[in-house]
């Protein structure tokens, strides 16, 4: 079972609640899990509807069983202070170094070198032990950049170690290769079921697996309950004018004239202001509810080829509904339970 769990998904389509949703099943039963935010958003603590994280690990929910979540926002300048200090021993140096700038000059400038610092702050706690050897967390989910950058960002230790061939930054970046791209690592990606979140998907699973990354499933968020079955589908595709008609005359809908005599009579479509008492009234529903209906086919039909599409990738394949109300902390608890009920991921 993966213990660092990156969840990636293209803008928009609610990749950090899913990654707050999956931290919190995953920390079920007494397990603990740590949260980590690597894009200086801040958006783990509106999610929890907390104050801003601050560069340090902080239990932020209990789940139920007793579990708990932790949360961190990494920071890539304090990372590379951590760094200079466990490699180099340059922890007055490395605050004077802060100080006059250079650390945010190296962060920003050198190629990647934020990046490298961002895995292997998130690497660093999927190794670590207590004293008596047992792992500190269970798992550790990672909020990641979106899907188009995501190879790239979970790749980039690959190139360091290419460049530096020997010395403690090759091998800090092969030991953060080996567990990226180990069986303890699980790449997820978050997608809504319209063409261009699930194009960008497909693609991104292909990059994945070009460079040797390993993908975990994917996560269609925001799905939305069947309001019609397959047979009032076709109807409303088609636009049985006649059968709302009567429908609407059956609840008393269709004014003095009955719906389906309107209709005989040749269904006139002057203005209200021009019709006799009743008349127009079926006309004025009927249109719009037709409208509706064909939206609604048309729709279903869409988010059908696009589930084709995700399925034909060969990865599991998990769902959360939209929530109507917004995703409040109630909310969040509820996608967790929806994650739990649909098994391990």
């Amino acid at each position: 079972m993966s213990r660092l769990h990156v969840v990636s998904g293209k803008g928009g389509t609610g990749k950090t609640t899913v990654a707050a949703a999956l931290a919190l099943a995953l920390a079920t039963e007494g397990r603990r899990t740590l949260l980590v935010e690597v894009e200086g958003r801040q958006g783990i603590a509106q999610v929890f509807e907390t104050e801003a994280l601050p560069y340090e690990e902080r239990k932020i929910a209990v789940a139920p069983g007793g579990g708990e979540v932790h949360a961190l926002a990494i920071d890539a300048e304090r990372a590379l202070l951590d760094y200079l200090q466990m490699f180099y021993k340059l922890g007055s140096a490395g605050r004077a170094l802060k100080k006059l700038g250079a650390i945010d000059f190296a962060t920003t400038i050198a190629p990647g070198l934020r990046d490298v610092l961002l895995t292997g702050k998130a690497c660093e706690a999927v190794r670590r032990k207590d004293k008596r050897g047992k792992f500190v967390y269970d798992a550790i989910v990672m909020d990641a950049p979106p899907t188009g950058r995501i190879t790239r960002f979970l790749n980039v230790n690959d190139e360091v170690a290419g460049l530096a061939r020997i010395g403690p930054i090759h091998n800090q970046a092969q030991a953060v290769m080996r567990v990226l791209k180990s069986p303890e690592t699980a790449v997820h990606l978050v997608t809504l079921l319209e063409e261009m979140p699930v194009q960008e998907t497909a693609d991104g699973v292909a990059e994945l697996r070009a460079a040797g990354l390993p993908v975990g499933g994917t996560v269609i968020n925001m799905t939305r309950p069947a309001v019609l079955d397959t047979g009032d589908l076709d109807i409303a595709a088609r636009g049985a004018r006649t059968g709302i008609a009567k429908a609407l005359a059956q609840a008393g809908l269709g004014g003095p004239r009955r719906a389906e005599d309107h209709l005989k009579a040749g269904r006139r479509e002057a203005s209200p202001a021009g019709a006799v008492a009743g008349d127009g009234w079926a006309d004025q529903l009927i249109d719009p509810l037709l409208e509706q209906a064909r939206e609604h086919a048309e729709r279903v039909e869409l988010e059908r080829v696009q589930y084709a599409e995700l399925t034909g990738l060969g990865l599991p394949t998990y769902e959360l509904e939209l929530l109507p109300e917004g995703v409040d902390l109630a909310g969040l608890y509820r996608l967790a339970r929806d994650l739990r009920k649909q098994g391990p991921i």
